[in-house]
């Protein structure tokens, strides 16, 4: 069962998204917020698998909620709470500060209901999960934003940036989760944060990122 938290400051809204999960054998919603702060204590209260996120808020937003939420628990290695972004506004920059924080994903709210379960599925699983209609544009603005000036110590979590260096050793996901004890969904979660965060566009380019930005050097010795 994936567990749900909803997050939007319209009682409507929330009401609305709940009762089209509700049909859903395979998803519970445990919880709704109407702001960033709510989001944040309820996350800490019931641990929830999913967070749907709205961005434009009163008060804490939701692009500075993911960011905390990701930091609160982004170490933790039994659970790690992932985001998607919902929100009615196609705005890039918006949605790119959101993913480089460390959203799973993005969502516009007129999604089918379909494509609404779907994302959670996906993003439960660790994978990652962006609006069609703004997939193209949304990567090339990441990478865009990203680049050789990105300070990776700066951006990614220690978690990250031990995922990255095994990575960067040439490990698998496989070999990843036997040394760090994660599960997989969490491995590919945080490798999916890695390439939006340094707008990588696959494995292989965050590797040479890590390398040209002296994150990694050839001589340092191999991670356990």
């Amino acid at each position: 069962m994936i567990r749900v938290v909803i997050v939007d400051d319209q009682q409507q809204v929330r009401s609305g998204i709940s009762m089209i999960l509700s049909a859903e054998d395979d998803i519970e919603v445990v919880g709704q917020a109407s702001s960033g702060s709510e989001a944040l204590a309820l996350a800490r209260e019931l641990v929830p698998d999913v967070v749907l996120m709205d961005v434009r808020m009163p008060g804490m937003d939701g692009v500075t909620a993911t960011g905390e939420l990701i930091q609160q628990n982004g170490n933790d290695p039994d659970h790690l709470v992932r985001v998607i972004i919902m929100t009615t506004f196609d705005d890039e920059d918006i949605v790119v500060a959101s993913l480089q924080a460390g959203a799973s994903g993005y969502l516009l709210k007129h999604a089918s209901p379909t494509e609404i379960a779907d994302a959670l599925r996906r993003v439960a699983n660790g994978d990652t999960w962006l609006d069609a209609t703004a997939a193209t544009r949304l990567v090339a603005k990441l990478r865009e934003s990203s680049g050789d000036h990105v300070d990776i110590r700066q951006v990614l979590t220690r978690r990250e940036q031990e995922v990255l260096r095994h990575v960067a050793a040439g490990r698998s996901n496989q070999q990843i989760l036997t040394s760090l004890v994660l599960s997989e969904a969490t491995v590919k979660t945080h490798v999916a944060r890695i390439l939006f965060k340094t707008g990588s566009r696959d494995r292989a380019a965050a590797v040479a990122l890590a390398y040209r930005s002296g994150f990694v050097r050839p001589e340092d010795p191999l991670p356990n």
